[in-house]
């Protein structure tokens, strides 16, 4: 069973739930720690988090047992890991591979191969956290959280805006400005359960965008996610005149370089807590996108 242990600094006496909540548990993950079977201690001893503690002492958290999800199959075929400790995997995503298990890919997505991974390494559990994902044609980075309180963790990161998720797109069309800031809220389209679109009661969604190159006819784009709404680049692109190339659903994929949207996740950089650093993790670029970059950008 995971365990975490931190000494009380400061001066004061303070209640032991706010030693906890200082090293990143929220009240959320508290509840689960009280009703599913964690352990909140004081030196050794179980306690209540409204027991005060002194400077010196040591608060420990037990974590609660993760039973395995039998619905999400184990797969054992490779995984292109990036990054791995106890607590975190950052794993890249290969185009056309499914984040998550669905009625339409059951067996072998990337959760799949994340969670045979775990049972392969005798992880303390192997229930996949997935924290960031990706479209199933859309390559790179994606962070796993290997345990639930380093996946709220990220949550919190990931709402405070301090989870940083860095994109190389292509997109048609010479774009510009050279720098912009896309606010456009993004709901479900109209008579469709997959496309999204920009609509006034959508849910607010913010991409940062750079052009890096362009050729006459189209711009290669370094893009900052805010906010991680479904296809929000995508849309986002398309909003302003420029679908990405390849792009089936927002643009056309009658591209003879790539034949799925021009979309990269290049880069994840999160806080380590428990290390006390951060993590910055890139995800090579695939041969598809180097070739319509290369073809259509520095048209050589």
């Amino acid at each position: 069973m995971t365990t975490f242990e931190w000494i009380v600094t400061g001066e004061s006496p303070v209640h032991v739930r706010t030693v906890l909540m200082a090293h990143g548990v929220t009240r959320t993950f508290l509840k689960q720690v009280k009703f599913h079977g964690g352990v909140v201690t004081l030196d050794g001893e179980e306690v209540r988090v409204v027991v005060m503690a002194r400077p010196g002492q040591r608060v420990g958290l037990q974590l609660p047992p993760e039973p395995t999800n039998e619905h999400v199959a184990t797969s054992m075929r490779p995984l292109d890991i990036l990054y791995e400790d106890e607590h975190f995997l950052v794993v890249n995503k290969p185009a056309g591979m499914a984040s998550v298990p669905s009625h339409l890919y059951p067996d072998d997505t990337l959760a799949n191969r994340v969670k045979g991974h775990l049972t392969a390494i005798q992880a303390p559990s192997n229930v996949t956290h997935i924290v960031t994902r990706l479209d199933r044609e859309t390559s790179g980075a994606v962070l796993f959280a290997k345990h639930h309180f380093a996946h709220s963790i990220l949550d919190k990161q990931l709402k405070n805006g301090e989870l940083d998720k860095r994109y190389v797109a292509v997109a048609s069309g010479r774009v510009a400005p050279n720098h912009q800031v896309i606010q456009a809220p993004i709901g479900r389209a109209d008579g469709s359960f997959i496309k999204r679109a920009i609509r006034a009661d959508g849910r607010q969604a913010k991409t940062e965008l750079w052009v890096c190159a362009q050729s006459a006819t189209a711009s290669l784009l370094a893009v900052k996610l805010h906010t991680g709404r479904t296809h929000q680049i995508r849309v986002h692109c398309e909003s302003i005149g420029h679908p990405l190339l390849g792009d089936w659903l927002y643009g056309t994929q009658t591209n003879p370089w790539i034949h799925r949207q021009a979309l990269h996740c290049a880069r994840v950089c999160f806080y380590q807590p428990f290390l006390g650093k951060w993590i910055t993790c890139y995800a090579p670029l695939p041969a598809d996108m180097a070739l319509a970059i290369e073809r259509e950008v520095f048209e050589l």
